[in-house]
C-alpha cells in the first residue's frame, strides 16, 4: 500500500530540485550573450558555449538512471546537486573561452537530474497515475523560463557574474530542502542481483531507439531553443536582453509547466495518440517558423511592385507559444510509453532516452550556429527542426499508425 503523503512530498521536493537544476543547466542561454560580446564570438562559438553543459548532462543520464534503480533516487539526487555547487560558483571567475567550456562541462552535471527524478518519482505512484506524476516532475523544465526571468534582471543590475553566484546559492538551498523533505523506500530499488548487462541489454531494443528519436525533438529541440531564443530575438528583431528573455519565456514556460497536463492526457488517451498529434502540430509550427524574412518584386502591368513576407514578432511569439505547449505534451507522452513498456527498468530506459534528448539539445545549438554562419539566415534553425520532425512522423507512421489502421485498435504493439 502506497503512502500518498510521502509520495506527494517526494514529488514536490523532486520537482523543486529539478527546476533549480534546469535553471543552472541552461543559464548560458542568457549570460552567454554578454560573454559572446566580451569575447567577440561568432555564432558557431556561441552555440558551442551554450551547448557544452548539455553534453555532460546528457552523457551522465544513463549511469544516473542505473544508479537510481540500484541505490534509490534520494541519495543520488542529493549527491548530484552537491557536486555541481563549486562548479557553478567558479563560473563567475572565468575569463577565457576555454575556461567557460571546461567549467560548463562540470556545471552540466545538473542536467542529469532528470534521469534520477523520473524513476524516483514514478515508483511512488500507481501505474495509472505515473504519467501525471512524471509530468508534474518534468514541469521542472520551466526552470528554463525561470532562468529567462531571473538572469536578465541580475545581468542588468549587477553584471553577468552575479548569475552563477546566485545560482550556486539556490542550488545549495534546494539540495538542503530536497534532503529534508524527500523520502526513501528500499522496495523501489532493483535487486542487487540484477546484472548490469541485463539492464544495458534494454538499450538495443527497437522501441527504445524509437523513443529516443521522439525525445530528440520534443526535449532536445526544447533545450536547444531555450538556449537559442534570447539571442534570436536580439538579432532578428533588435530587442534588448530583458524584452528578448521575456518573449523567449513565452516558449519556455508552457513548454515546462504544461508537462503535467501532458502526463494527464497521456494517462487518459494513451501515449500514442498524444505523441502523434504533437508531431503534427510541431510540423505545422516549424514549417511557418522556417520561412525567412523575404523581400521580392513582381513585374506588373503598372511596373514593378515590391512585397515582403515574414513573421512579425507577435506572430512569431504566438507560434513559439503553441510549439512550447505541443512539446510539453510530447515530453510527457514519450515517458508514458516507457512506464508502460518497461515498468521494472524505468531508470535505465529513461536514462538512455533522456541522454538521446540531451545529446540532441547539445548538438542542435552548434548546428544552429553553423547554419547561421554558413547561410546568414536565422530561421535555418527551424528548417533543421522541421526535418527532424519529418523523420519522427515517418517512423511513427510505419511502426504504429499504419498497423493500427490495418489491424484496428486491438493490434499488437509495434516493435
Amino acid at each position: 500500500m502506497r503512502d500518498y503523503g510521502k509520495a506527494l512530498s517526494v514529488l514536490m521536493a523532486s520537482t523543486l530540485a529539478f527546476t533549480v537544476c534546469f535553471m543552472v543547466w541552461v543559464m548560458f542561454g542568457v549570460i552567454g550573450i554578454p560573454i559572446q560580446k566580451s569575447l567577440n564570438l561568432n555564432a558557431t562559438e556561441f552555440g558551442l558555449l551554450t551547448a557544452t553543459p548539455v553534453l555532460t548532462g546528457s552523457l551522465i543520464r544513463v549511469p544516473l538512471g542505473i544508479w537510481t534503480d540500484r541505490y534509490g533516487g534520494r541519495i543520488v539526487m542529493a549527491m548530484l546537486m552537491a557536486a555541481t555547487v563549486p562548479a557553478i560558483w567558479s563560473m563567475a571567475y572565468a575569463t577565457e573561452y576555454w575556461q567557460f567550456l571546461l567549467i560548463g562541462l562540470f556545471v552540466g552535471l545538473a542536467g542529469g537530474s532528470f534521469s534520477v527524478g523520473t524513476p524516483y518519482v514514478a515508483r511512488w505512484f500507481a501505474r495509472e497515475r505515473q504519467g501525471f506524476a512524471m509530468g508534474v516532475y518534468g514541469a521542472g523544465n520551466s526552470g528554463a523560463a525561470a532562468n529567462q526571468f531571473i538572469a536578465p534582471a541580475l545581468v542588468v543590475a549587477f553584471g553577468w557574474t552575479a548569475v552563477p553566484q546566485v545560482y550556486a546559492a539556490l542550488m545549495l538551498g534546494a539540495m538542503i530542502v530536497f534532503w529534508l523533505t524527500s523520502h526513501d523506500d528500499p522496495a523501489h530499488r532493483l535487486p542487487r542481483r540484477t546484472p548490469l548487462r541485463e539492464q544495458l541489454r534494454l538499450l538495443r531494443e527497437p522501441k527504445v531507439i524509437k523513443y529516443c528519436q521522439y525525445y530528440s525533438i520534443v526535449f532536445g529541440g526544447y533545450v536547444a531553443l531555450a538556449l537559442w531564443m534570447v539571442q534570436y530575438y536580439v538579432g532578428e528583431y533588435g530587442l534588448d536582453i530583458r524584452a528578448a528573455a521575456l518573449l523567449a519565456a513565452c516558449f519556455s514556460l508552457p513548454g515546462g509547466v504544461l508537462r503535467a497536463f501532458g502526463g494527464w492526457l497521456a494517462d487518459r488517451h494513451g501515449a500514442h495518440d498524444v505523441t502523434w498529434w504533437v508531431m503534427w502540430v510541431s510540423w505545422i509550427c516549424l514549417f511557418l517558423l522556417s520561412y525567412p524574412q523575404t523581400d521580392f518584386s513582381v513585374m506588373t502591368a503598372d511596373g514593378p511592385k515590391r512585397f515582403h513576407i515574414g513573421l512579425n514578432v507577435q506572430v512569431f511569439t504566438l507560434l513559439m507559444f503553441v510549439l512550447g505547449i505541443a512539446w510539453a505534451f510530447g515530453k510527457a507522452s514519450v515517458f508514458k510509453y516507457i512506464s508502460e513498456d518497461y515498468p521494472d527498468h524505468i531508470g535505465t530506459v529513461s536514462g538512455l532516452v533522456g541522454m538521446a534528448g540531451g545529446l540532441s539539445g547539445f548538438a542542435l545549438p552548434i548546428l544552429f550556429g553553423l547554419l547561421m554562419d554558413w547561410t546568414g539566415i536565422r530561421s535555418s534553425a527551424f528548417m533543421l527542426l522541421f526535418g527532424i520532425v519529418w523523420v519522427s512522423l515517418v517512423w511513427m507512421y510505419f511502426t504504429e499508425v499504419r498497423k493500427l489502421r490495418l489491424m484496428g485498435p486491438k493490434a499488437p504493439p509495434a516493435p
